[in-house]
């Protein structure tokens, strides 16, 4: 089967490596005057205003982000005013800055690849607490939900998904796409891998929370792209679902869904330059009718590790009370780091709470990628590169020694993971990866390394410290953490430590 080959994923990921890949040409100039609208519109749609529930959760921000919350499995039905909060802690607007030549810039509550906001969301509900069945696209500009469907359309969802059990009994279903020319139009090529990265973190923030609300949820990569896409009106040239997520369970039978009829019409984008590579790897990876959904839906057998004698275990966590919506409105993609240390116990809780796993169709409660580390500036460990044993919770010495000239450079040569006190490396075997799920498996892979950088985000401004993702040298990256990191790929990078305000 097609979903089965693994050579397409393969062409895209040497292809858009830095600094040679092919896919990408090294003369591409970007200047943020050209700066495509992030916003999504629709013509004459009917807008339902959405009012924010300020009350702030008594869950503390890192009991959230470990996804470690006890949570009802049956009736859950979640309300608007809980939508709403998913939401724009998810993809809302938080702040807005205003630059000389640039003017005003919306900045939203999860971080993105050159404030480019390239991800939608899309509601599907039944009749819930606060609004009626139908099918919603989230305006975060206007927080507002513009109507495409009215009706119960969860059906089509679940068809979609060839039945997957968890969705069967959800009220309430997200789903994530991407706009494809927002992206490119800065990095080319690479925006694939950024669809992903950008899309794990706003999960990251709508997964914790979630837990906040105790809500019970599953993350479905699994489905039948081409019925999500037509479904929901989208040009897949330019635009293309990426992630489902179900939220509650209901034990009401669901009905037929109604007939399909014509949706909104949409604001064509001013910027709609296509780079072919994208939708190759798109429809290269797309599963194409049910059998192939089951199919794919497996788990991955993961490697362990013994645990080295020598290596240090992480410390005890930091208790940190603050609610998971005032780190959301302080978050922001770290610009400068100070060359200061954080301690040993920041760096455990960090690494402790952010690898716990998800809930999702490809994995439960366990982390296909693995983490390597360089400590610039961490008190009570030896400078030099690691590796975390997540089974033991342990950090294993690879190589001693000052690396802040090489966490510089593998970070495209940036000032950013020079100063950082830690940068982490998120890898994984990607032959074994693409081997279990096809050339879908690249999705899997980028979407489970950057929810944990999202977590990883959210805990170090949890602790009143900055954090940034950064892109990388990835052939490098393998290669500094020889033997160890012998056969693994990188997918996502991430600096931490302590701001500096400018």
């Amino acid at each position: 089967m097609k979903n089965y080959e693994i050579d397409a994923a393969w062409q895209y990921h040497d292809g858009t490596k830095h600094p040679n890949g092919i896919l990408l040409n090294r003369a591409h100039l970007y200047h943020p005057t050209n700066r495509p609208t992030p916003f999504k519109f629709y013509r004459d749609a009917v807008q339902i205003k959405i009012v924010l529930d300020k009350q702030q959760s008594t869950v503390s921000a890192l009991d959230a982000i470990s996804d470690k919350i006890k949570k009802e499995k049956t009736n859950f039905i979640p309300d608007i005013h809980v939508l709403s909060k998913i939401l724009f802690f998810s993809g809302g607007i938080t702040k807005t800055l205003k630059f000389p030549t640039l003017g005003e810039i919306e900045f939203r509550a999860a971080s993105c690849t050159g404030a480019l906001y390239h991800i939608e969301i899309y509601i599907i509900c039944s009749d819930i607490p606060g609004l009626e069945a139908g099918v919603y696209h989230f305006d975060p500009q206007n927080l507002t939900l513009t109507v495409l469907r009215k009706g119960d359309y969860r059906r089509t969802i679940i068809n979609a998904t060839a039945g997957e059990s968890f969705t069967s009994s959800t009220p309430l279903m997200l789903v994530f796409t991407d706009i494809f020319s927002r992206n490119s139009v800065k990095y080319q090529a690479r925006e694939y891998r950024h669809a992903f990265w950008d899309c794990g973190t706003i999960l990251s923030n709508a997964l914790a929370i979630s837990n906040t609300q105790k809500i019970p949820y599953k993350l479905i990569l699994g489905f039948v792209d081409s019925e999500i896409n037509s479904f929901l009106g989208l040009d897949t040239k330019k635009e293309a679902a990426l992630a489902i997520l179900s939220l509650g369970h209901a034990d009401n039978e669901i009905p037929q869904p109604p007939p399909l009829g014509k949706i909104a019409e949409q604001v064509s984008s001013e910027y709609d330059r296509e780079f072919s590579a994208i939708n190759d790897m798109q429809e290269s990876s797309s599963l194409e009718n049910y059998q192939e959904v089951r199919s794919w839906r497996k788990e991955m057998a993961l490697e362990t590790h013994q645990k080295n004698p020598t290596s240090t275990t992480l410390e005890e966590e930091i208790t940190v009370d603050d609610s998971l919506e005032s780190i959301i409105f302080r978050r922001g993609s770290t610009r400068k780091f100070s060359c200061d240390s954080i301690s040993l116990e920041q760096l455990s809780t960090i690494l402790k709470r952010s690898t716990n796993g998800i809930i999702a169709d490809f994995e439960e409660s366990k982390n296909i990628n693995d983490i390597y580390l360089i400590a610039n500036a961490v008190d009570g460990l030896e400078q030099g590169s690691y590796f975390y044993n997540k089974e033991h919770r342990s950090l294993e010495l690879l190589k001693k020694g000052d690396f802040r000239d090489v966490s510089g450079h593998l970070g495209l040569d940036q000032n950013l993971p020079y100063d950082a006190a830690v940068v982490i490396f998120f890898m994984t075997n990607l032959q074994k990866v693409l081997e279990c799920f096809g050339n879908r498996g690249y999705r899997v892979a980028q979407m489970d390394a950057s929810i944990m950088g999202g977590k990883m985000y959210l805990a170090a401004y949890a602790l009143h410290i900055g954090a940034t993702g950064l892109t990388f040298y990835d052939d490098e990256v393998t290669e500094f953490f020889l033997p160890h990191a012998n056969n693994k790929n990188t997918m996502f990078m991430i600096a931490i430590g302590k701001k500096i305000k400018i």
